[in-house]
Protein backbone atom coordinates (compact mmCIF):
# COMPACT_ATOMS: atom_id res chain seq x y z
CA UNK A 1 0.00 0.00 0.00
CA UNK A 2 1.26 3.55 -0.81
CA UNK A 3 0.96 6.23 1.65
CA UNK A 4 1.95 10.09 1.34
CA UNK A 5 2.66 11.92 4.41
CA UNK A 6 1.57 15.50 4.82
CA UNK A 7 3.52 18.07 7.40
CA UNK A 8 0.74 21.06 6.55
CA UNK A 9 2.55 24.57 7.68
CA UNK A 10 0.72 27.94 6.86
CA UNK A 11 3.93 28.96 4.68
CA UNK A 12 4.87 25.59 3.21
CA UNK A 13 3.27 22.11 2.92
CA UNK A 14 6.02 18.88 2.74
CA UNK A 15 5.44 15.55 1.79
CA UNK A 16 6.55 12.23 1.86
CA UNK A 17 5.73 8.35 0.09
CA UNK A 18 6.35 5.14 1.27
CA UNK A 19 7.19 2.74 -1.05
CA UNK A 20 4.73 0.41 -2.79
CA UNK A 21 5.17 -1.95 0.55
CA UNK A 22 4.25 0.64 2.86
CA UNK A 23 7.52 -0.57 4.25
CA UNK A 24 10.04 2.51 3.27
CA UNK A 25 9.21 6.48 3.70
CA UNK A 26 10.96 9.22 1.26
CA UNK A 27 11.12 13.05 1.28
CA UNK A 28 9.02 13.90 -1.88
CA UNK A 29 8.16 17.54 -2.17
CA UNK A 30 7.38 20.94 -0.63
CA UNK A 31 4.63 22.79 -1.81
CA UNK A 32 3.90 26.62 -1.35
CA UNK A 33 0.33 27.43 -2.60
CA UNK A 34 -1.12 29.86 -0.26
CA UNK A 35 -4.83 29.02 -0.86
CA UNK A 36 -6.15 26.54 1.16
CA UNK A 37 -8.10 25.24 -2.00
CA UNK A 38 -5.38 25.24 -4.06
CA UNK A 39 -2.94 23.12 -1.37
CA UNK A 40 -5.96 20.89 -1.15
CA UNK A 41 -6.36 20.57 -4.67
CA UNK A 42 -2.25 20.17 -4.96
CA UNK A 43 -2.20 17.21 -2.28
CA UNK A 44 -4.77 15.17 -3.92
CA UNK A 45 -3.13 15.62 -7.51
CA UNK A 46 -0.22 14.48 -6.21
CA UNK A 47 -1.73 11.60 -4.44
CA UNK A 48 -3.39 10.35 -7.76
CA UNK A 49 -0.49 10.55 -9.87
CA UNK A 50 1.75 8.37 -6.74
CA UNK A 51 -1.30 6.05 -6.74
CA UNK A 52 -1.95 6.53 -3.38
CA UNK A 53 -4.36 4.60 -1.08
CA UNK A 54 -4.17 6.22 2.13
CA UNK A 55 -2.91 10.36 3.41
CA UNK A 56 -1.51 10.87 6.60
CA UNK A 57 -1.93 14.24 7.89
CA UNK A 58 0.04 15.25 10.79
CA UNK A 59 -2.40 16.50 13.58
CA UNK A 60 -0.05 19.20 15.83
CA UNK A 61 -0.94 18.33 19.56
CA UNK A 62 0.28 20.65 21.93
CA UNK A 63 3.32 19.37 24.12
CA UNK A 64 0.90 17.95 26.70
CA UNK A 65 -1.21 15.80 24.25
CA UNK A 66 -4.26 18.44 23.68
CA UNK A 67 -5.53 19.60 20.72
CA UNK A 68 -5.05 23.33 20.59
CA UNK A 69 -6.60 25.47 17.71
CA UNK A 70 -3.95 24.47 14.89
CA UNK A 71 -4.59 20.96 16.01
CA UNK A 72 -8.03 21.37 15.04
CA UNK A 73 -7.40 22.98 11.97
CA UNK A 74 -5.31 20.58 10.86
CA UNK A 75 -8.02 17.98 11.51
CA UNK A 76 -10.53 20.45 9.08
CA UNK A 77 -7.98 19.93 6.80
CA UNK A 78 -7.61 16.25 6.80
CA UNK A 79 -11.42 15.36 6.67
CA UNK A 80 -11.70 18.17 3.81
CA UNK A 81 -8.84 16.53 2.09
CA UNK A 82 -10.54 13.53 2.54
CA UNK A 83 -13.69 14.63 1.17
CA UNK A 84 -12.24 16.52 -1.77
CA UNK A 85 -9.73 13.50 -3.04
CA UNK A 86 -12.28 10.58 -1.97
CA UNK A 87 -9.00 8.80 -0.43
CA UNK A 88 -8.90 8.21 3.58
CA UNK A 89 -7.21 10.19 5.28
CA UNK A 90 -5.70 9.56 8.74
CA UNK A 91 -4.41 12.13 11.23
CA UNK A 92 -1.61 11.36 12.82
CA UNK A 93 0.56 12.75 15.84
CA UNK A 94 3.30 14.94 14.90
CA UNK A 95 4.56 16.38 17.81
CA UNK A 96 8.58 16.70 17.51
CA UNK A 97 8.49 15.82 13.88
CA UNK A 98 10.18 18.95 12.95
CA UNK A 99 13.05 18.88 15.22
CA UNK A 100 13.84 15.32 14.28
CA UNK A 101 13.83 16.54 10.86
CA UNK A 102 16.65 19.57 12.29
CA UNK A 103 18.58 17.13 13.69
CA UNK A 104 18.60 15.11 10.61
CA UNK A 105 19.58 17.33 8.11
CA UNK A 106 22.20 18.89 10.16
CA UNK A 107 23.50 15.15 10.87
CA UNK A 108 23.34 14.22 7.23
CA UNK A 109 24.99 17.86 6.43
CA UNK A 110 27.93 18.00 8.73
CA UNK A 111 26.68 19.48 11.50
CA UNK A 112 25.85 22.79 9.44
CA UNK A 113 22.75 24.58 8.97
CA UNK A 114 23.17 27.74 6.75
CA UNK A 115 22.17 27.46 3.38
CA UNK A 116 19.37 24.43 3.94
CA UNK A 117 16.02 25.00 2.35
CA UNK A 118 13.16 25.47 4.50
CA UNK A 119 11.35 22.86 2.60
CA UNK A 120 13.66 20.19 3.04
CA UNK A 121 12.91 20.39 6.37
CA UNK A 122 9.29 20.36 5.69
CA UNK A 123 9.72 17.32 3.37
CA UNK A 124 12.02 15.52 5.73
CA UNK A 125 9.19 16.01 8.98
CA UNK A 126 7.07 14.48 6.66
CA UNK A 127 9.22 11.70 6.01
CA UNK A 128 9.93 11.18 9.45
CA UNK A 129 6.19 11.29 10.26
CA UNK A 130 5.33 8.31 7.73
CA UNK A 131 8.05 6.13 9.06
CA UNK A 132 7.34 6.09 12.51
CA UNK A 133 3.43 5.52 11.10
CA UNK A 134 4.63 2.56 8.88
CA UNK A 135 7.34 1.09 11.70
CA UNK A 136 3.83 1.13 13.64
CA UNK A 137 2.23 -1.22 11.33
CA UNK A 138 -0.19 1.81 10.03
CA UNK A 139 0.10 0.48 6.79
CA UNK A 140 -1.25 -3.20 7.98
CA UNK A 141 -4.64 -1.52 9.47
Amino acid sequence: MRILSVDWGEARIGLALSDPTGTLASPLTTLHEKDKRAQIERVVEVAKTHEVERIIVGIPYTLDGQEGSMARWARKYAEKLERVGGIEVVGVDERYTSVAADFALEAADGGRRRGRDKGDRDSAAAAILLQEYLDGGGAQT
